[in-house]
């Protein structure tokens, strides 16, 4: 049985992502394990300081069913196995502690690229991306120029 292990931050993103890998798969190969890591988004410092622990796990929790949800049932709709679970830790070690007790799964990176936004490393071996940082200030130049240039 072949296990991905995907980390998601928004579900349709994953979908647009995963889905195709699975209509892909051969028809007589076996079932797929999928292992779905929910990755939700941080809560500012102003709102952490005002809602207790519980309600913010709370909140986490209904967040990943939320997003995970379609997700889920498209996948056990064709026959895969599908586990799902929220990210408690930093990614690195989740998918080390995941390697341990599935030794040959692979690992997919599905979240969503955010301008301005370097994400944080699923892996040791995945390098981190620090150009993001210019991407706003690049992207404020090139419309500036597209701008001169509409003008003339």
């Amino acid at each position: 049985m072949d296990t991905l292990i995907a980390y998601i931050d928004d579900g349709e993103h994953a979908s647009q992502l995963l889905l195709p890998m699975r209509a892909a798969r051969a028809a007589d190969a076996p079932a797929t394990q999928w292992i779905l890591v929910a990755c939700p988004p941080r809560m500012t410092r102003r709102v952490s300081q005002w809602v207790s622990h519980a309600n913010r796990e709370h909140w986490r929790a209904r967040w990943a069913d939320k997003v995970l949800g379609p997700l889920v049932q498209e996948l056990r709709g064709q026959g895969d196995q599908v586990s799902w679970q929220l990210a408690q830790q930093p990614l690195a070690a989740l998918t080390q502690s995941l390697r341990q007790q599935h030794p040959t799964a692979r690992v997919l990176d599905a979240r969503r690229p955010k301008l301005g936004v370097d994400l944080a490393p699923v892996s040791a071996d995945q390098p981190a991306s620090h150009d993001a940082r210019w991407s706003v200030p690049g992207a404020v130049v090139g419309l500036g120029a597209a701008l001169l240039l509409a003008a003339d």
